[in-house]
């Protein structure tokens, strides 16, 4: 399971609650969707999109006091089947190879969260943006970098 966004605050009387979405997978909060949290699956009755976050609407939960109970829970789903996706849990572990040179750069041991791209933490202690990653197959990420990324000691 993955976490997918995170129930905040309430909104008025009648069970609405803010969330907090954290992956650009919109359909996440689609009306009918299921999510876990708290122990339980969660169905979405609807959903409106704010500048800022999410107003929600879940099954069985029709008054402020009893969506307050919800209130700071992660909300976790399974991945989604999507072939051109990159996860974090699939490339942590993974080798990671120069696609044109064939050059092993090392196993990526994490991903660092960056505001222009995450960046792939090597266990040689190289770091490489997934902007250059090409793609992954088998527990191999190929990567095609610009001259001079991995000249660090020269």
């Amino acid at each position: 399971m993955l976490e997918v966004g995170v129930i905040r605050r309430p909104h008025g009387i009648k069970g609405d609650t803010y969330v907090d979405l954290m992956t650009d997978r919109e359909d996440r909060l689609a009306v009918g969707s299921r999510l876990w949290a708290k122990g339980a699956w969660r169905t979405v009755v609807s959903s409106k999109r704010l500048p800022q976050r999410w107003l929600v609407h879940f099954e069985g939960f029709d008054d402020r006091t009893a969506i307050e109970t919800m209130t700071n829970q992660p909300l976790l789903a399974p991945p989604v089947a999507d072939e051109g996706a990159l996860w974090v849990h699939d490339m942590i572990g993974a080798r990671v190879i120069e696609a044109a040179a064939g050059v092993d750069r090392g196993i990526c041991t994490g991903v660092l969260a960056n505001p222009a791209h995450d960046i792939l933490e090597l266990d040689t202690g190289a770091l490489v943006p997934v902007i250059f990653v090409t793609g992954m197959i088998d527990g191999v990420i190929t990567i095609d970098p610009p001259d001079g990324l991995f000249d660090l000691d020269s």
